[in-house]
């Protein structure tokens, strides 16, 4: 072979000819093969494997050999090393986390976004797939009620939407109060004092967005809430009087639309009335209650979000989407000038004028997935009527299973009017040994019987604390879950929970 040869690729790269399209058929198939037989099939949320022996196992790969291998040895080889230990998200009893069934439309989608590999960024990289997204986005800003000057993008989910909404919300503060463009010019020598609200129980990405934006955690002034976790209005309002008078700036107000662990929505027309009195940005992270905006029975409880400035919403909780699929919606879009760039090679100005839509300019991505196709054909096979219906039957699963639990004398439920599908709670301990302190005792066992769960394969349980207590929850997202389901997780939890108490207090005894 001369040096001006091409090399051998044939078959590696999905193309027309039929070596190339018979191992892409033939890979998908043996991939479905392998997903049902190491994964679909397991009777259990979890393998149950040891940290230790996961480590050691994956600790004798190769990652890059010098010489190729046989593809179908190597996705064997990792149905045996990875799929056997994954997570089984479509199992009733993996009920931890805002971690979904994902929709086997959307995984359908999965297949063509891969495949087609379109770059969001750039009109000429994903020119269908740019309208198909404006068209999505156009419908989500008209379904939260925002007016014709709204706008947004998609993101990779939460985290990012709310660091977009804290972004846009400092840079248009400072641009208004200073005449000062954070993005020419960084931040000017006031932004020490600049100022967020939010809960207590608001996403922990507020205050990660703030660090990021170069104001520090400290910059995130948090608001009480009351009993079910929704934020106090008396304190906010009694705290941004505090800011003004110690000559702080607050610039932006962020409510929550289901707390992650209580599902818990702040009071949205409230805080809306209180963010326009003060003049500041209202951004709403609904990454995880957003989607009952489908629900006729529980939209109502998203009444004001019409109001804010931005919102987050994720795709990948109760849209039933894969990870990662989310949004990021703004009422005035000509706000987004406030970290557009123009690169020559990509979205020349030339292209603005002539009307070419280029995505970059309202993102803080380039390279992009074309995720919003997972989410139109999901639709599409779903409807609406659908969706709500999934949507209601994991919210009332979440009511019956708090009264379950509040009937139950060895459990203690956390919050008894659960506002979303979310329901924590605590067992109940029988005694306590004489060495240690009630409270400690029984966040002890409290913490193993998660561990202990997760260890045995039976249930992928959540743990989170309240008040410094430590508790368990139950992540009501899968329509596939049924009330018997949980009956049998709840009398784990609490045959788990005996067990942990004999052993444990008989070794507290000999200590």
């Amino acid at each position: 072979m001369s040096k001006h040869d091409p090399i051998q690729v044939e078959g590696l790269f999905l193309n027309q000819s039929s070596k190339s399209w018979d191992n892409y058929d033939q890979a998908l198939r043996w991939v479905q093969h392998l997903i049902y037989e190491h994964y679909a099939k397991k009777t259990q949320p979890f393998s149950g494997i040891q940290l230790e022996e996961l480590l050691a196992q994956l600790g004798t790969i190769q990652l890059i050999p010098e010489e190729n291998r046989d593809l179908f040895e190597v996705l064997t080889q990792v149905s045996q090393s990875i799929l056997q230990h994954s997570v089984v998200v479509h199992h009733p009893a993996c009920v931890a986390h805002l971690h979904c069934p994902p929709l086997i439309p959307a995984l359908a989608a999965e297949t063509m976004i891969s495949a087609t590999n379109q770059s969001m960024d750039s009109w000429d990289q994903s020119p269908a797939a740019t309208l198909l997204e404006q068209k999505i986005i156009e419908w989500l800003c008209q379904l939260f009620s925002f007016k014709e000057t709204a706008d947004g993008v998609f993101t990779s989910g939460g985290t990012q939407s709310n660091l977009m909404g804290l972004l846009l919300a400092r840079d248009r503060y400072i641009l208004d109060r200073f005449h000062w463009h954070v993005q020419k010019q960084g931040l000017p020598p006031e932004a020490h004092r600049l100022r967020v609200l939010c809960s207590k129980s608001a996403h922990f990405t507020v205050k990660q967005s703030a660090a990021l934006l170069g104001l520090g955690e400290n910059a995130v002034v948090c608001i009480e809430t009351d009993e079910r976790q929704q934020m106090c209005i008396n304190d906010l309002e009694q705290k941004l009087q505090q800011l003004i008078e110690k000559g702080n700036l607050p610039f932006a107000l962020v409510a929550t639309a289901g707390t992650t662990d209580f599902g818990s929505i702040d009071p949205l027309v409230e805080l809306a009335n209180r963010a326009r009195e003060f003049g500041i940005w209202f951004h709403v992270d609904a990454a995880y209650g957003g989607a009952i905006i489908l629900s006729d029975q529980h939209k109502s409880k998203l009444a004001g979000i019409e109001h804010a400035d931005s919102i987050s919403v994720d795709f990948h909780k109760l849209f039933y989407q894969p990870i990662s699929c989310g949004a990021f919606l703004i009422k005035d879009r000509s706000q987004f000038h406030l970290i557009k760039h123009h690169a020559d090679y990509l979205n020349p100005e030339e292209d603005e004028s002539q009307g070419i839509p280029n995505l970059v300019g309202k993102s803080i991505q380039t390279t992009r997935r074309f995720d919003a196709l997972k989410l139109y054909i999901s639709m599409q096979t779903v409807g609406r009527i659908q969706f709500a219906k999934m949507i209601d039957y994991t919210l009332e699963l979440a009511q019956k299973t708090a009264k379950l639990i509040c009937a139950d004398p060895q459990l203690d439920i956390m919050n008894p009017i659960p506002s979303l599908n979310a329901v924590v709670f605590r067992y109940r301990t029988s005694h306590t040994p004489a060495a240690i302190s009630a409270r400690d005792w029984q966040n002890q066992i409290n913490q193993s019987i998660r561990h202990s769960l997760l260890m045995s394969g039976k249930v992928v349980l959540a743990q989170t604390k309240v008040e410094g207590e430590s508790c368990l929850k139950l992540t009501l997202l899968n329509p596939r879950t049924t009330l018997e389901d949980v009956e049998t997780i709840l009398t784990q939890v609490k045959e788990i929970g005996a067990q942990l108490e004999i052993e444990r207090g008989e070794k507290q005894v000999h200590v």
